[in-house]
């Protein structure tokens, strides 16, 4: 796959996940996943900390295989996207600032 594809198919993904679990405006649980797990544990991650965290699982899964699976890939794709959002959308510094 060329890089492209990998960018229509994170956005095609995305796509079908807001009609399956959020909205139609777009894939927006991770903010309440979020939230939930610091009610939990005390902890204070922010939203871009849960994408970080699903990137760094998608990168895992991706690599640790010794078959290649698009999925992997292809989410750790959107996540991506999902994280520069999240960080363009707030002013909170999280541990994972200054992480390039």
């Amino acid at each position: 796959m060329k890089a492209q594809d990998f960018l229509a198919a994170a956005q095609n993904h995305m796509a079908d996940r807001a009609k399956t679990y959020d909205r139609p405006t777009g894939e927006r649980s991770m903010a309440r996943t979020v939230a939930a797990f610091n009610e939990i544990t005390g902890h204070s991650l922010s939203e871009a900390d849960g994408w970080m965290m699903m990137m760094l699982l998608k990168a895992v899964r991706l690599t640790q295989r010794a078959t290649y699976h698009a999925d992997s890939a292809e989410d750790l794709v959107a996540y991506a996207a999902l994280l520069g959002e999240a960080r363009s959308n707030t002013s909170t510094i999280s541990y994972t600032d200054g992480i390039a």
